[in-house]
């Protein structure tokens, strides 16, 4: 497995035992220079916005990634750079607003088991 695949992995299982909701995770590899995997999901309030986003950071710093992240002071749409995986953690509302899966809907959606 490449370690951004794993990387990936992480990210969503952070986010999972944060209780986010609708978890997807896009494989941007071959489609863009951006990053290799997106990883999209929300909470329903700023608390669990925050929450998911520190839970995301904290693991990836443990597996070595360096990590920029915007936006935790609002929680409106936290955005997580971990280099070759970027985690989007949005709130409920603006999730639906920037639909990001629409605008990458060139992306596969990577699935889990």
């Amino acid at each position: 497995m490449a370690k951004s695949e794993q990387l990936m992995r992480q990210v969503v299982d952070a986010a999972d035992d944060k209780k986010a909701n609708d978890i997807v995770a896009l494989n941007l590899q071959h489609i863009s220079l951006v990053a290799d995997y997106f990883v999209i999901c929300h909470g329903n309030s700023d608390t669990q916005v925050q929450s998911i986003s520190t839970e995301i950071k904290k693991r990836a710093e443990e597996a070595g990634a360096r990590v920029r992240i915007e936006g935790m002071d609002t929680a409106r749409w936290v955005l997580i750079d971990m280099g070759d995986v970027v985690a989007h953690v949005f709130h409920r509302d603006e999730r639906e607003y920037y639909s990001l899966e629409r605008l990458w809907s060139d992306a596969k959606a990577v699935e889990f088991a």
